[in-house]
């Protein structure tokens, strides 16, 4: 009888001992969804106007070269894109003009407003290209031009005092003019793309597409795909660097319907149902540069400019340039070779 009160006692200090069972920690609630409605205005949608302003004082750089045999409208071309007097323009074969013995490089430098929008245009043109009797390695000073362009880039980035904005020189573009044959590339055009291809966002042009009539334009458009595919040639878009979904549709449907673009250059104007139009007059009318049932001078001019401008400038950049710094600073150890002239800016920064 007496064991009974024990027994509880010692229950009862037992109890005490054990430890309360620990209450579990209160799960966090989830983060409000990014298209939760806030509760105040805040002005993040500010920021596209802040970058607007920025890029605005500063203005844009864009470099476009053209390349191809003369008299396949190059120059005439690249005014009719931008609406003004940005290339060399010669009114007629001269006398004292002579064909260029080699290749040469001639870059024209403009500043083209509109609407606020400031853009340094710089056209380089390549006289001499393909007008020989030996073409032979004919693209090798248009490659230089290119490295060299990437070269003076690096040299002013690994400079101990860099620039704040360093001037880019870098060829963003280079539209490539195919001869309206009809019938197929040339071997110039095929070792020309797949030489230059790696180093520069080459876009393939047929020339004076009025020379041809719509099937064969079509036809032509065919085969030239098929020969750049057949030969490993890519040119701009590349597949790979497509970055989304949305871009890998728009993209796709450039490369298998519009490249490469048959256009037609004029900058002559005329009267065509009341409208003052860019075209050619011919025997049996006018050809309407602006009419997409006439020719794609306006989807080129919507590809280049209006949709895919800031697209090269970033392949150029992220992909052309980075692959060309890449080797060069593992060829070199890290660093471009010292010449007399960096020593001295160097000595002069220290």
């Amino acid at each position: 009888p007496c064991a009974g009160p024990v027994e509880s006692k010692n229950e009862a200090a037992m109890s005490e001992l054990v430890p309360e069972p620990r209450q579990k920690p209160a799960v966090p609630m989830k983060p409000m969804g990014i298209n939760a409605n806030l509760l105040g205005y805040i002005g993040i949608d500010t920021i596209i106007e802040q970058m607007r302003k920025k890029t605005m004082k500063t203005g844009f750089d864009f470099n476009i070269m053209v390349v191809g045999q003369s008299g396949l409208g190059k120059s005439t071309l690249v005014n009719t894109l931008f609406k003004s007097q940005v290339s060399r323009k010669s009114s007629g074969w001269n006398r004292e003009e002579k064909i260029p013995k080699t290749v040469e490089i001639k870059a024209i430098g403009h500043v083209i407003e509109e609407g606020g929008v400031k853009m340094k245009l710089t056209v380089i043109d390549t006289p001499g290209f393909g007008d020989q009797i030996n073409n032979e390695n004919c693209w090798e000073p248009i490659e230089k031009y290119i490295n060299e362009q990437y070269e003076k880039f690096l040299k002013e980035e690994v400079n101990i005092a860099r620039k704040k904005r360093i001037p880019d020189t870098r060829v963003h573009c280079c539209l490539y003019f195919i001869s309206p044959t009809g019938h197929s590339l040339r071997p110039l055009d095929l070792e020309f793309m797949k030489h230059l291809s790696k180093v520069v966002n080459i876009i393939p042009v047929i020339a004076k597409a009025d020379t041809m009539t719509l099937e064969e334009k079509t036809e032509f458009k065919q085969r030239v795909r098929k020969e750049l595919e057949v030969n490993g040639i890519e040119f701009y878009p590349q597949k790979e660097f497509d970055e989304d979904l949305e871009d890998k549709t728009e993209n796709d449907k450039i490369r298998q319907d519009s490249m490469p673009f048959a256009v037609v250059g004029s900058d002559k104007e005329y009267q065509v149902n009341g409208k003052r139009v860019l075209g050619r007059k011919t025997p049996w009318g006018i050809i309407e540069v602006e009419n997409l049932t006439h020719c794609e001078f306006a989807l080129l001019r919507d590809f280049v400019i209006r949709t895919h401008l800031q697209d090269l400038k970033e392949v150029t950049h992220n992909i052309h340039y980075e692959t060309y710094r890449a080797k060069r600073l593992n060829d070199n150890g890290g660093l471009p070779p010292m010449t007399a002239e960096t020593e001295e800016s160097h000595e002069s920064n220290l």
